[in-house]
């Protein structure tokens, strides 16, 4: 069996008969398609000894399968979830991102070794690309606030720090019974950690279950007094863990996760991570006796051990695949769980702003004026050309925050309808406008002082865009370009003239004629090749330059070209504020800049335009790329219906499955077309 290897077929290519006897694994698709990938071959009926026989941990119904095995000599097989699992539990609907698949036991009953267990006892674990995947996976796990049910709120704030945190799990629980402990256990613990710290404030953490009502805690309100308080709140485990001055739990996974929060937590039950070293065992397995680190006990128990799934690609995969599908979702749920007032948003752009932003909360409510906007009680969001002083005065100690078009959009111009893979929200300002800090300036600046290792997902998703040859829009053709020997080849994008960009951020030269001509003056002698704006080729905006007006400026005009077929054959790029320019320098092709674009002002660019002396950080093109691609927008995947990871995105748009437009849609483009001198009627 292939476990978290990002491989999509059993190990030895073959597949193995597996029997099962309770519902579960008939009704449940996305548990039966990862035990398919995984060599298992399901079904009903009388197994033999040469067969499996699966059952659901150590479930209620598991002794149907137990005794199944039991006369007929089958393997018995415990299937449970893995430690990184979904935004919301399964009593709420939501199918799991991984299984643990064990042949010994399952890796929650100490009363005898599992899989797991053998692992962690006999795995060299010397493997130095292995515990550096650990290392970068921890500490994603905390910078994205990940945990086995990530929908938590990192802007939920802690308790003032100096708190002794006490972790609650339901009633009943399997992990309780098969872990050396009862309901005894936790009454024990929560005395202790009294009677050990006397003077510290108690904080009782609630299970996500019992917050949602599915299952009963140990704790409760009758266990509150003046230095005890319970928290409910969907408040991230990691935040909750730096306060912390020491942590107690019984078998939670979150006494797991407080290992890797620098904790060596107080466990009174007997849980698959004690005894290793890395806990004080109240209760301890006299079996485990080897002593691991930190990196090699995530290297095992999330890298080696489960079940990986890939939704987006259908297939089993490695557990950085999860992770990304995890940040994704999460921070949808995160972003857009309160809903928003939309205001200022094109009728055309409702229904697919609908799908990313009403999906994982509350439905979008869209508003005609800021008033209507301000009184439907909610988060406001704006099309960031859309934003006035009306707007900022309404929604004055209101979040408000601004919505574009991101940087790997379609296959398909914005002004033809295409609906986009990505978007930006931005609560500070906007990446187009210099004039003000934005949060993509936060980003970068952030991103600068990223180690090496967290930057690999981008030097990988940059490679992966220059391999299949992606820009923003993916319109045009490879041109047939004579370029002279001898002279340095100069590409000049064109833009859209009326551009939010351009009237916030160009600076003196602000059409594409002044464009040219600047540049013909600091490059004599080059051959400039001119790309028009695939908006104004299609005659949908402002910008057009008449054709004997362009003699003796550009040598070459590439009508309707491949702009990424542009890049490669130019020396350099001079631009306004074009993402072109972005585009070019993650090409490693120089870039002049005569404005102040979101890629100006960190060192990386020739600046002639005034750029804001705030853009102070040092960022290689490697970490610009990293809070450009990949944490500043969101992606959407028109495949699945749901939030994405960029990689999703490109690969999206490099297979070119992606959705067409309706009909109706492109007949409004054309529409809009004749308008084209009139932008302002239909903007």
């Amino acid at each position: 069996m292939a476990q978290g290897d990002g491989t999509d077929t059993p190990a030895g290519g073959t597949s193995r008969r597996a029997f099962y006897f309770n519902g579960g694994f008939l009704t449940n698709a996305r548990v039966r398609r990862i035990l398919t990938l995984a060599g298992h071959d399901l079904r009903l009926g009388k197994p033999g000894p040469e067969d499996d026989v699966l059952v659901w941990g150590r479930s209620p119904y598991a002794n149907r399968g137990e005794a199944a095995a039991a006369a007929t000599g089958a393997h018995l097989v415990r299937v449970e979830d893995a430690f990184l699992r979904s935004l919301h539990p399964g009593r709420e609907g939501e199918p799991p991102l991984g299984l643990t698949i064990d042949r010994r036991g399952v890796y929650f009953d100490s009363s005898a070794p599992s899989d797991l267990e053998h692992m962690l006892a006999t795995h060299p674990l010397d493997d130095t690309a292995l515990l550096d995947r650990a290392r970068e996976g921890m500490a994603r796990m905390v910078e994205g606030h990940l945990t086995k049910y990530s929908a938590v709120d990192p802007k939920v704030a802690p308790p003032a720090p100096g708190y002794v945190l006490v972790i609650d799990q339901t009633e009943g629980d399997a992990s309780i019974r098969h872990g050396g402990a009862d309901a005894a256990t936790f009454r024990e613990m929560l005395v202790q950690a009294r009677l050990e710290h006397p003077a510290a404030r108690i904080v009782i953490k609630t299970h996500p279950e019992t917050r949602a009502g599915h299952r009963p805690g140990h704790f409760g309100a009758a266990d509150c007094d003046e230095r005890t308080d319970l928290i409910t709140d969907p408040i991230s485990p990691w935040r909750l863990m730096e306060g912390a001055v020491a942590v107690y739990a019984v078998t939670s996974q979150l006494g797991y996760e407080a290992i890797f929060a620098g904790h060596k937590p107080q466990i009174f039950g007997q849980p698959f991570y004690a005894g290793w070293g890395l806990t004080e065992d109240r209760n301890p397995v006299a079996r485990r006796a080897r002593r691991l680190t930190r990196a090699q006990l995530f290297a095992v128990t999330m890298l080696e051990f489960p079940t990986w799934y890939d939704p987006y690609r259908d297939r089993l995969c490695a557990f950085e695949d999860v992770l990304a599908t995890l940040e994704a979702r999460a921070r949808a749920w995160r972003e857009d769980r309160f809903g928003y007032a939309a205001l200022g948003m094109r009728a055309w752009k409702r229904a697919p702003l609908q799908k990313v932003f009403g999906g994982a909360g509350q439905a979008l409510r869209f508003a005609k004026s800021p008033a209507a906007a301000v009184a439907m009680n909610r988060p406001v969001m704006v099309w960031a050309g859309q934003e006035t002083e009306e707007v900022r005065a309404a929604c004055a100690g209101r979040p408000l925050v601004r919505v574009e078009d991101g940087f790997l959009r379609s296959r398909g111009l914005g002004a033809d309808l295409v609906p986009p893979l990505s978007l930006v929200l931005d609560d500070l300002g906007i990446y187009y406008d210099p004039t003000r800090a934005s949060r993509l300036e936060a980003l970068i600046t952030r991103a600068a002082a990223l180690p090496q290792p967290r930057l690999r997902r981008a030097e990988a998703l940059v490679e992966a865009l220059i391999r299949a040859g992606l820009s923003k829009y993916n319109v045009g053709g490879v041109p047939a370009l004579d370029l002279p020997e001898g002279r340095e080849a100069v590409l000049v994008p064109g833009q859209v003239e009326d551009d939010a960009s351009i009237r916030l951020g160009a600076g003196e030269i602000r059409t594409n004629l002044e464009l040219l001509r600047k540049t013909r003056a600091l490059h004599p002698e080059a051959c400039l090749i001119y790309k028009p704006h695939p908006d104004v080729e299609a005659g949908l905006r402002e910008g057009k330059i008449a054709r004997d007006a362009l003699d003796g400026l550009a040598d070459i005009v590439a009508d309707h070209a491949d702009p990424v077929a542009l890049i490669a054959r130019a020396d350099r790029v001079v631009t306004m504020t074009s993402l072109l320019g972005f585009e070019a320098l993650i090409r490693g092709v120089p870039v002049t800049c005569l404005g102040a674009p979101f890629y100006a002002g960190w060192g990386l660019t020739n600046d002639l335009g005034p750029v804001p002396a705030r853009r102070a950080a040092r960022p290689s093109p490697t970490a610009l790329a990293h809070a450009v691609l990949i944490t500043y927008p969101r992606y959407f995947d028109p495949v699945t219906g749901t939030a994405c990871p960029p990689e999703v995105a490109l690969e999206r748009l490099a297979s070119d499955t992606i959705p067409r437009p309706a009909i109706r849609l492109r007949a409004l483009a054309k529409l809009q077309g004749w308008f084209a001198g009139h932008a302002h009627l239909w903007r």
